[in-house]
């Protein structure tokens, strides 16, 4: 529990607001907290929000999570790599746990990993994520009317801290969210598809031709 305390106070201020935005977006409170028990999933609750307010259908908000949540396969899949042999109900329990931040603490441990640990280590971080989601909520309760309607903008602000350290860091993001919005514009201004769905084609077409295009540049770079 030592090992996740930094990890719950860094999701504190982040599900503080999400608790504000799902406020906004017209969902009450047993429905905030719930998503939170259930997704535990910051960057696809954020994105979730987003689609509920687009008035999105159900199957589209799902796929659009799932496309966001796929890391996760990897991750376990190294993260299994470094854990004692345990049971199975024990590796779907603490699986459940896993998140970018707890992968990243568990993986830095030296040694090998146990269920305890892994236990100990998630459940503070969840625990932080879903209380403070409701927090977030009853906050946003209390605040004005016009206050609760433009808080709605802080859900793009929100994408745009998660996607500029991304920036920052590989160029090949740039090239990425530049062609998916490209994509979504142009399905956009057809009419013919949902909003959901031109965000989740939007997404696969531009992931896999960024993705292409980089390995034959990389193929073209090694063969001179």
């Amino acid at each position: 529990m030592q090992g996740g305390i930094s990890i719950a106070i860094g999701y504190l201020p982040v599900a503080i607001t999400f608790g504000l935005l799902a406020k906004s977006t017209g969902l009450q409170l047993y429905e905030t907290v719930l998503m939170s028990l259930i997704v535990y999933a910051g960057a696809s609750q954020y994105i979730a929000l987003s689609l509920i307010t687009a008035g999105t259908g159900v199957i589209e908000i799902i796929f659009t999570t799932f496309i966001v949540n796929i890391r996760h396969f990897l991750m376990s899949a190294s993260l299994s790599e470094k854990v004692e042999d345990e049971s199975i109900w024990k590796k779907a329990l603490y699986s459940f746990g896993l998140t970018d931040e707890t992968f990243s603490v568990a993986s830095m441990k030296d040694g090998t990993v146990n269920a305890s640990y892994l236990f100990g280590l998630m459940l503070i971080a969840y625990a932080s994520w879903v209380i403070n989601s409701g927090i977030g909520y009853i906050i946003g309760a209390s605040l004005p009317s016009t206050l609760q309607e433009s808080m709605s903008i802080a859900l793009y602000a929100m994408f745009i801290g998660l996607l500029v350290p991304s920036l920052k860091k590989q160029r090949k993001v740039l090239y990425l969210a530049v062609l998916a919005a490209v994509f979504n514009s142009i399905f956009y201004a057809t009419g013919r598809i949902s909003t959901g769905w031109s965000i989740v084609l939007s997404t696969l077409i531009s992931a896999v031709a960024v993705e292409w295009f980089y390995m034959k540049y990389e193929r073209k770079r090694e063969n001179g």
